[in-house]
């Protein structure tokens, strides 16, 4: 089985406001509300790509209960911790203005419900694959991931992680199977100024030498850099296209990675194109990209 492991998951409001006016009213000219969470995200597209997969989140209030039903209604499988205090995000998103957003934080995680998280990893077993992605709540252990590694050291299982700074750095001596930062994220981990594919290689190989089996290095517009497991180096820009929404791209670069490693294991500039087609199909939608959308944009690659 496939699990995705969503820390702060949130039902994402996206809007474009034609000449927006800081202090003034504005009205929409086009809206809509997705689940949000970079692993819900990556279940969305792996579900599209045909790969069933079972996503794990903490769910409050009306929030979580709505993020539970869309969630379940593109049949996905869930299990899901409830809090019993709180409401789960609310993300807003200005899609007229590249970048604008205002995040909530998520509800507290109460010990007891981690402890039943960590029930559920216990149950992961030899075969299967993890998604871990995304934040976590303030009030969880900024040694959640490492944790849950530590947890599933002993098992036949491939991790892969989607996560920034400590969260990213404490994993690695567990050797997930990937892990996808981005080039401000490794700009931010070593303390450099990186912008082009090119650039990223060397810091790539530092993430690979600290215990990373996978490195994908996602370049928004500029494409993506992958380190393979066999040494080998990976480099395209991005297809050209206009980007409408950029939200959940970099998920959907790892989901489609994930399906194509699953369909021609050991292929990697396969699942590079894959992934790569996936981050910009993404890009060029109003939505996640299906799969008819990626392979279409593969082909150009």
């Amino acid at each position: 089985m496939v699990y995705t492991v969503t820390f702060n998951p949130s039902l994402d409001y996206i809007v474009a406001v034609d000449d927006f006016k800081l202090g003034k009213t504005n009205r929409t000219v086009s809206e809509s509300m997705l689940p949000g969470g970079k692993g819900l995200n990556v279940s969305i597209v792996l579900s599209d790509f045909g790969i069933d997969n079972t996503a794990v989140f903490f769910s409050a209030g009306f929030v979580g209960k709505e993020i539970k039903g869309i969630i379940e209604h593109y049949g996905i499988k869930t299990n899901i911790i409830d809090i019993p205090e709180g409401n789960s995000r609310i993300n807003f998103k200005l899609s007229s203005i590249d970048g604008t957003e205002i995040n909530g934080m998520g509800p507290n995680i109460p010990d007891d419900k981690l402890e039943e998280l960590y029930e559920i990893v216990d149950g992961f077993v030899d075969g299967d694959t993890v998604i871990l992605a995304g934040s976590i709540p303030k009030t969880l252990p900024d040694t959640i991931y490492s944790d849950i590694l530590q947890r599933v050291a002993g098992k036949d299982i491939k991790v892969i992680v989607d996560a920034t700074g400590e969260l990213l750095t404490n994993v690695l001596k567990y050797k997930p199977f990937l892990i996808k930062p981005n080039n401000f994220e490794l700009q931010d981990l070593f303390g450099v100024e990186l912008k082009t594919r090119e650039s990223v290689i060397p810091y790539a190989i530092e993430l690979q030498k600290m215990g990373a089996v996978n490195v994908l290095v996602s370049l928004a517009e500029d494409g993506a850099v992958l380190l393979a497991e066999n040494g080998k180096i990976y480099s395209a820009p991005a297809p050209q296209g206009e980007v409408i929404n950029a939200v959940g791209a970099g998920d959907s670069m790892v989901a489609a990675f994930i399906a194509a490693s699953m369909e021609k294991p050991g292929d990697y500039e396969y699942a590079f194109k894959m992934g790569l087609a996936a981050g910009s199909a993404s890009a060029f939608s109003v939505n996640l990209a299906t799969k008819e959308e990626v392979v279409k944009i593969y082909k150009t690659i």
